[in-house]
Order: structure tokens, then sequence, then C-alpha cells
């Protein structure tokens, strides 16, 4: 598996195709934007999502989708979560059968409460999965710094497939048969950042931080666990890991959204100028949707998402969590 295709010319996207190039692939990245296309070919560089990285030269990149298939060994999807159904719409005339699909978005999708993996399952049935998650910013990645993710398949020769065409001494793969719980704790990390950003943007302490990673994790492993996945998934890498490194990385764009909005700011403002998606604002109602059709609960994602979508005041939300009943942990 060495021709892979990166559909995504975002930072992590760019990064993937990094990785893939330093495991001696030959990655090529479609970018939606043919101003990133030109400027990869050209310049190998990506100015817009991580300027100042650059770019192996053998890291080719176009924005024509269907010319870009061609001769590809497996397909990296990259785009953010709530474009991965319209993207593998338009592939999937053209996808051959049996091509692989490395999933690396983290999200679910807000009209049908889906996963990505439930998503490629219902266009591309023929197409083999595996989900790729864990504490992963793009641009240390893209930096050569050291990381640990998660390769997630229900085909364990498959996973090891995407780990030899991703490993190399900085950055290690480990491999999982729960893709599913891989992916919903990917999806609701971002969920719980945002939170964290509030509390701090709110000046609600240290306290009220630990606390809420921690109620986060929490019910994190309630709906993967509603969903099939399996409660040591979420306790890894791609739940607990990348849940801490959201919520505390400087680099996270949910935690950064929170501590906007703990400030006073409007969503709206927050979002102002921002090139990049916030997985977790779509993220948020369709965690609670999904929640709620399980019967799972899920106070700190249902007060995130009241605060983005509904008008709430982060005041009334922190006193409403606050004063639950009493329970056991």
């Amino acid at each position: 598996m060495r021709r892979l295709l990166v559909l995504g010319g975002g930072a992590w996207g760019t990064a993937l195709a990094l990785l893939a190039r330093r495991a001696g692939a030959v990655p090529h990245l479609w970018a939606r934007d043919p101003e990133i296309a030109a400027s990869i070919n050209e310049r190998h560089e990506n100015p817009l999502f991580l300027p100042g990285i650059a770019l192996d030269p053998a890291i080719a990149a176009s924005s024509d989708l269907a010319a870009s298939i061609a001769g590809a060994e497996a397909l990296v999807v990259a785009v953010p979560a709530q474009f991965v159904r319209a993207l593998l719409d338009r592939l999937a005339p053209a996808i051959p059968e049996g091509l692989p699909l490395l999933l690396c978005s983290k999200g679910i999708e807000l009209a049908s409460g889906k996963t990505m993996s439930e998503l490629a399952q219902e266009i591309l049935p023929r197409s083999p999965l595996a989900v790729l998650s864990g504490p992963s910013f793009a641009l240390e990645v893209a930096r050569d710094l050291p990381a640990a993710v998660v390769i997630a398949s229900h085909d364990p020769a498959l996973a090891r497939h995407f780990i030899a065409a991703f490993a190399n001494p900085r950055f290690r793969p480990y491999l999982s048969g729960d893709p599913i719980g891989a992916e919903i704790g990917g999806a609701v990390k971002n969920v719980i950042a945002i939170a964290c950003g509030i509390v701090q943007g709110r000046g609600l302490g240290n306290n009220a931080r630990a606390a809420v990673i921690t109620r986060g994790l929490a019910e994190m492993i309630r709906l993967g666990l509603a969903k099939g996945g399996r409660a040591e998934t979420m306790s890894g890498l791609s739940g607990l890991g990348d849940l801490v490194l959201t919520c505390s990385g400087g680099l996270s764009r949910n935690h950064a959204l929170g501590l906007a909005l703990g400030r006073g700011e409007s969503l709206e403002r927050a979002l102002e100028g921002r090139r990049s998606v916030v997985e977790g604002v779509a993220t948020a109602p369709a965690v609670v949707g999904l929640a709620a059709r399980l019967g799972v609960e899920m106070p700190i994602a249902q007060a995130v998402e009241a605060v983005l979508h509904r008008g709430a005041s982060i005041d009334a939300m922190t006193t409403q969590l606050l004063q639950r009943p009493y329970r056991s942990e």
C-alpha cells in the first residue's frame, strides 16, 4: 500500500501526506481549493493551513477529484466530518470495488447521527474500512514531533497495512479492533474540549476543569458502550488521550472556541475569520441527538449544545450542572 490518495487539503490532510511520505509511501493530495494544490506543487508548502512547513517535493496535489483517484491503492479521508457524505457520494461512481478507506475525520454526522465508518459503509459497502484517531495536532505531526495514535478496523490485516503506510520512528500507531469506540472518542472529545475552554474563559478554576474532563470521559464511555464500542478503547489513546490533548493543548480549535465563549464572545464572533472547521460546533447537537435516541445521559454535552445553539446562559448551565441530584460516581 504505497500509492495513497489523501482527501483534504487542510492541516490534517497535509500532515497525513507528510507522514505517508516519511514512511516511504507515494502520497497524492486532493485539495478542493486549486490555489492550495498549486502551492503544494510549485512551492512545496500549504501556506493557508500549515505555513512554514516544508513539504517533500514528492507530494503532488490536485483539485481534480476524478483524476486524483487513478492508480490509488487506498483512500485517506481527512475532510471535516460534515462534508464526508458529500465527498463519498462524489467518489462512489469512480472508486474501484474493494479500494480500502482510512477515515481520519473526527465527528458524527448531524443529519443522520452516523459515525464516519457507518456513513462509508452506507455509501461504499464494498470498501474495507479502518479509522485513524488519537491525540495528534496536525502542526506537531507535520513538525515531526513524537505522537501515538490508534488505527482501528474489524480487519486486522487492513489495519496493519495502514500502520505500515504511516508508521515511522516519531509516529507510532497502535492496532485496535474497535473502530466505533475510536470514532466515539474522537467525536465526543471535541464537545468536552469546548466545555473546558468555557471553564477556563469564565475563570472557574482548575478544579472545575478537571471535573469536566473526568465526567466528560464518563459521558464518552457511556455513549461508546451504547454504540457497541469497548470501554478500554475510550480509556486509551483515541478516547482519554485525545480528550486530554484537546482539553488542554494550545493548538485545539475546540478549546479556543470555548475560551472565547467563556470570555463573553458570541458564537458568530468566536468563529469569525477561522479557516479551519471547529468540529465540536456541529458534533455537539449530533452527539446530543444520538445520546437521546440511545437513552444515554450526557449532561455536559447537553449544556455545551444549549450554549452553542439555543442561546443558553453559560452561568445558568454551570448552575444546572452543579445542582444535579447527588449520585454515585
